[in-house]
């Protein structure tokens, strides 16, 4: 796959010739001329309700992309396909381009319209930065959870064919009829049958009709236009051009008097402003974004859906020459306010740092480095002793028989920085060496570093641990197996293949500051427990190694190791913190509230709102928080 800084992804052919699919084509190619390497690719299958064939064209390319790679989805290609957006939110710099909900969408029923809306806000959850083509769209997005912050509008443009011909002024011919052009593929959206009902009380007037767009989309829908212009006795009138290319659009708008634009709703409307771009006069409705994009000069408007008001607007220009002549005067004037395609990549350019992540090593080592005072503080130092006297006698056992002064094997799984093995040596009075596993080279380089200051050997394994992994990932030899705030992120077969190793090994096991689910803020807020149920509910969810456990994890593991024949000691390890530890607190909140959006996206609102208040309070030192934990410690009945 060709290595690109930024891809753009459609759903089927990208060179379809819509205002959507014009919109992405033009911006890619603006961009690639500001010096963005840039790639535009199409999706096979069914959209934006998709079928498996759709399901399986994201996901594969999604996979196939380089870890940070930036991608910019339209919202027809991932509105419906949430799931798989969250198999990759974490790995790749998700984007959203959103030129209409996919819910407003005309035409849905009920139970249509509750799944789209669903499933689209879900997906946008899964989304950094979302740009949209209109700041209508941009509004209605607060209703799917899309804070404005996240939110940069790249209102559409024109191609600069448009401006290198001088449009035909002083066009008409009073003997001939007034051409009039709509362009839009044929669907229920678009309305071009409110037209045809407008028109064929009309047909005193002399006039002709060319329809520009395709009519396969929505065949049964074009059928039925067909039928209408047959009933209606326009046969001769309309002409049903299909989807032309784009030159011949452009001569479509030179060659028409007036433009008419009858769409229920649109998320911006494009084909206004190249009609005015053309010096054509327009005649919209005011369906959705409409009501602002024609709020320009050269522009009646009608109310959307009102075949009467249209037929009465429609009356006046085709019979009153002076007044089409005001509204062509108004294009003309239109025309030179009309933007160009660079301005519209200049404001995207400028919505990509919203969607920029953060370095997710620098953020692990950070928040690692934060949280390391807490959780010293909270260990629970009983659990620590008892630890020390299990292996003091391990210890003890062996240097009386064929391994005199060996130091014992530990082992720290997901060591990060290496907080857990610096807590333990100086309170472990054995000789003892140590196995940080860690993926992350730059935190095992820390980790290493950090151990071998407290005089303790160690040796580092970069892998990430898995079920089927984690047995040959152990020394044979470990003695002691440690973890700390790791395991309420792996499912239950996960910690069942730990149990099996450490109980293979006859080691002991010790694992701490795994979250027990709850946390309290004082002064309480009232939405306080409805975030607490959805951070929780978002601690089941995929990590990595299937559904985790999350609060469960300990007694999981508890009835595991149990099952092995080992004792078991537990203790609570409670994080307090006040205005000492603002910094992690802060992120706390940080991380909270982005969980809790992640598992209820329309809750987003809510969720700002209380983050809001808590910072307020961070800043005036006016908050503290209560973070139960529980460490749990586990050995073998015989040394």
């Amino acid at each position: 796959m060709p290595a690109s800084e930024l891809w753009f992804v459609v759903p089927g052919d990208p060179g379809q010739n819509t205002g959507g699919y014009r919109y992405v084509r033009r911006l890619v190619s603006a961009l690639a001329k500001a010096g963005i390497p840039v790639q535009l690719t199409g999706l096979e299958g069914t959209f934006p309700q998709p079928d498996d064939i759709a399901r399986q064209s994201l996901d594969r390319f999604l996979a196939g992309l380089p870890d940070g790679t930036r991608v910019v989805l339209d919202g027809l290609a991932m509105g419906g396909l949430p799931e798989v957006l969250q198999r990759h939110q974490r790995r790749l710099n998700l984007m959203a381009l959103v030129h209409h909900p996919l819910a407003d969408e005309n035409g849905l029923s009920e139970q249509e319209q509750a799944w789209f809306k669903h499933s689209e806000t879900t997906a946008l959850a899964c989304v950094g930065a979302v740009f949209t083509t209109s700041y209508y769209t941009a509004e209605r997005l607060l209703a799917f959870g899309v804070t404005p912050a996240r939110v940069t509008t790249a209102l559409p443009a024109v191609d600069d064919a448009f401006f290198q011909q001088a449009p035909l002024i002083n066009r008409r011919d009073a003997t001939r009829a007034i051409h009039l052009l709509c362009v839009g593929h044929l669907s229920p959206r678009k309305a071009q049958h409110q037209l045809i009902q407008a028109l064929a009380q009309l047909t005193q007037l002399n006039w002709r009709l060319t329809l520009v767009g395709s009519a396969e989309r929505a065949t049964d829908y074009a059928s039925g236009v067909r039928a209408l212009v047959r009933e209606s006795g326009l046969e001769s009138r309309v002409e049903f051009a299909g989807e032309l290319e784009e030159a011949d659009v452009l001569t479509a708008y030179q060659q028409a008097d007036l433009f008419v634009f009858p769409s229920l709703y649109e998320g911006y409307g494009m084909v206004i402003d190249e009609a005015l771009a053309a010096g054509l006069p327009v005649l919209s409705s005011n369906g959705g974004a409409l009501v602002s994009t024609g709020a320009k000069p050269g522009v009646a408007l009608y109310e959307a859906g009102n075949v009467a008001a249209l037929a009465t607007k429609l009356t006046r220009l085709l019979a009153e020459p002076d007044a089409l002549e005001t509204l062509v005067a108004g294009a003309m004037q239109a025309r030179c306010e009309i933007r160009r395609w660079s301005e519209t990549a200049q404001d995207f350019l400028s919505g990509l740092e919203k969607g920029r992540p953060r370095n997710p090593v620098q953020f692990a080592a950070d928040w690692l480095e934060a949280r390391e005072p807490a959780d010293h503080r909270a260990r629970d130092a009983g659990l620590t002793a008892r630890l020390a006297e299990w292996l003091t006698e391990r210890y003890d056992c062996r240097a009386s028989g064929s391994e005199p002064g060996a130091p014992l094997h530990l082992v720290d799984l997901g060591t990060g920085r290496g907080s857990n093995p610096v807590y333990l040596c100086p309170r472990l009075p054995v000789p003892q060496r140590w196995t940080l596993i860690e993926p992350d080279e730059t935190l095992a380089g820390i980790a290493r570093k950090r151990v071998e200051q407290k005089d303790a050997p160690a040796a580092l394994e970069l892998t990430a641990l898995t079920e089927d992994t984690l047995d040959t990932a152990l020394p044979a030899d470990a003695d002691l197996v440690t973890a700390s705030a790791l395991i309420d992120l792996v499912s239950e077969p996960w910690l069942s293949a730990l149990a099996a190793a450490v109980a293979k090994r006859q080691a002991a096991l010790l694992v701490v500051i795994s979250y027990s689910g709850h946390f309290s803020l004082e002064p309480a807020h009232p939405f306080d427990d409805e975030l607490r149920a959805l951070v929780n509910a978002h601690q089941h969810r995929e990590k990595g190694s299937g559904a985790a456990l999350g609060p469960d994890a300990t007694a999981c593991l508890s009835r595991l190791m149990s099952g092995k024949g080992y004792e078991i000691q537990t203790a609570d390890s409670p994080w307090v913190l006040t205005g000492e530890q603002a910094n992690l607190a802060a992120m706390l909140l940080e991380g909270w509230a982005e969980a809790a959006t992640e598992q209820q996206p329309e809750q987003a609102n809510a969720i700002q709102t209380w983050l809001e208040t808590r910072r307020q309070q961070l800043d005036a030192d006016a908050l503290a928080i209560t973070v139960s934990h529980t460490d749990l410690l586990a050995w073998p009945k015989q040394v």
